[in-house]
């Protein structure tokens, strides 16, 4: 740790990367009585932290190393941190990027001087391509994050910060691979031991926190892809090395709060982070909450604000639901002559974001019901209260499907015999959609089927399947390679198809 410090204190970075703001978020700090400060990464000509550690590690190359050249494989920000660097030591440099990654980010790193294959559907496809012409071409392979050099780049964030603010009690981190957090970590626990470290992950992608329970290095099975900034199977081995000893906690967070987070940014500061930039303010905004912290100087991270428009859309929905601002409840009343009036009178001047309904059987209605909410959860649960003293209510908040699917169908029941419903998650790209239906035609009837494409790396699709065996469709669905979730005792669906 003592010579990540060293090199950090020497550091290059400041070649190609300037000290970045460190703003109060006057809204957000109000709202949850502590001083928060957002660490402004997005800020950076790249608009993301990772020139730091990739001008460090390029810049420490032998002459005869750079005259070589340098390879990276990335989706994202990475790629435009070697690209970059590079650039600016005039070398070459050789990015490996996934069939799937947007035309933004690849015309993005184009546009900085590097060359650009696109090999593979994920990225590990493209790293074991990365890797493999490291070796033909005599290039020097340049990692994202399990690299010393890189690293200590990282750490400079946390230089600056300390710099910046005299007193500071807390720092939320976004975890990834683990450069970042560890070279920060690193520095902070230097210089102010006293400083608690708060790394954040995504529930659906908790590398570090997992690892930290087994203490060894855990490969998930599967990782998130909203935060596509921070979607690794598996943290660094030599950043669990230092994470170990030097983070503190980590903290999980959902999708809606990263997308409650992001405009809680935007408010504050009319940036627009991405997901992954904005993992750290969520994770602030939960560990103030769950340790009922009061008058502390916070400082979160925004680590980048590379996000595709098309996205927008999807994070604007969920914002609300991340920040308890909205409830969605499946609301069963008789099918009789002034029960929807009973049930309107008893929302009193909740504001009605959202109502489906569609004609089912003489005796239930099931009503899907979106309602706008001023004081979050207790508000929420004394809603539910009242309704349920008249009417069966579930919760569908927390919902996926509902949330993802449910929401924007208009149908009923179809009545299909033996019918199963599966959610998939696929990787996104021209004709994907297409290439998905070729792969699951069976000899299974495909019954229900709603896609939405959220300007992602990945499309999202609900489809029902009439089917004898279910046991013999999974098996076909393995093949495929894609997330997929059985969803038929899912009450959303129940209710509404």
């Amino acid at each position: 740790m003592n010579e990540i410090v060293n090199l950090a204190d020497n550091s290059a970075v400041y070649d190609v990367a300037q000290v970045s703001p460190l703003s109060i978020a006057v809204q957000l700090s109000k709202r949850v009585a502590n001083q928060v400060y957002l660490k402004r990464e997005d800020d950076q000509i790249i608009h993301s932290f990772k020139l730091r550690g990739a001008y460090q590690k390029i810049s420490s190359l032998s002459d005869a190393k750079k005259s070589k050249g340098v390879i990276a494989s990335s989706a994202g920000n990475h790629a435009q941190g070697v690209a970059l660097a590079a650039n600016r030591l005039k070398i070459k440099a050789l990015i490996i990027m996934p069939t799937s990654t947007p035309k933004i980010k690849v015309q993005a790193v184009q546009q900085l001087g590097a060359e650009v294959i696109l090999h593979g559907d994920v990225y590990d496809d493209a790293f074991d391509h990365a890797k493999k012409l490291e070796s033909e071409k005599g290039l020097t392979f340049i990692s994202p994050y399990d690299d010393f050099d890189v690293i200590a780049g990282q750490a400079t964030v946390a230089k600056e910060i300390l710099s910046q603010l005299k007193e500071v009690d807390l720092v939320f981190i976004p975890v990834g691979g683990g450069g970042l957090i560890s070279g920060m970590a690193s520095y902070i626990k230097h210089y102010s031991p006293h400083v608690k470290v708060i790394g954040v992950e995504p529930l659906e992608t908790p590398t570090l926190f997992r690892s930290l329970e087994a203490n060894e290095r855990v490969i998930l099975d599967d990782v998130g892809r909203f935060a596509d900034g921070v979607a690794v199977k598996q943290i660094g081995e030599l950043p669990f090395e230092i994470a170990k000893d030097a983070v503190d906690e980590v903290v999980l967070v959902s999708n809606d709060e990263m997308c409650a987070a992001i405009k809680d940014i935007y408010e504050d500061m009319r940036s627009i982070s991405e997901p992954a930039g904005a993992l750290a303010t969520a994770g602030v905004k939960k560990y103030i909450i769950e340790h009922d912290l009061k008058d502390k100087n916070i400082v979160s991270v925004v680590s980048g604000s590379n996000v595709n428009f098309d996205r927008l859309r999807y994070i604007a929905e969920r914002a609300d639901l991340g920040e308890l601002n909205e409830a969605i409840v499946a609301v069963t009343i008789p099918e009789e002559p002034g029960s929807f009036l009973r049930f309107c009178e008893l929302l009193d001047n909740h504001s009605v974001t959202e109502f489906n309904y569609r004609y089912s059987t003489k005796k239930d209605a099931h009503i899907f019901v979106g309602v706008q909410l001023s004081n979050g959860e207790s508000e929420k649960q004394t809603l539910i209260t009242k309704l349920s003293k008249s009417f069966e209510v579930i919760d569908m908040s927390d919902n996926s499907m509902a949330k993802t699917h449910i929401r924007y169908m208009v149908g009923g029941h179809a009545n299909a015999e033996n019918e199963v419903i599966y959610r998939f998650e696929f990787p996104e790209r021209p004709g994907a959609l297409l290439s998905f239906l070729k792969k699951v035609k069976t000899k299974w009837n495909i019954s229900l089927f709603h896609y939405r494409n959220h300007g992602a790396d990945f499309g999202r699709v609900l489809i029902g399947l009439q089917v004898d065996n279910v046991k013999e469709l999974e098996a076909r669905f393995d093949e495929l390679g894609y997330f997929y979730k059985n969803e038929t005792d899912n009450k959303a669906y129940q209710y509404f198809l």
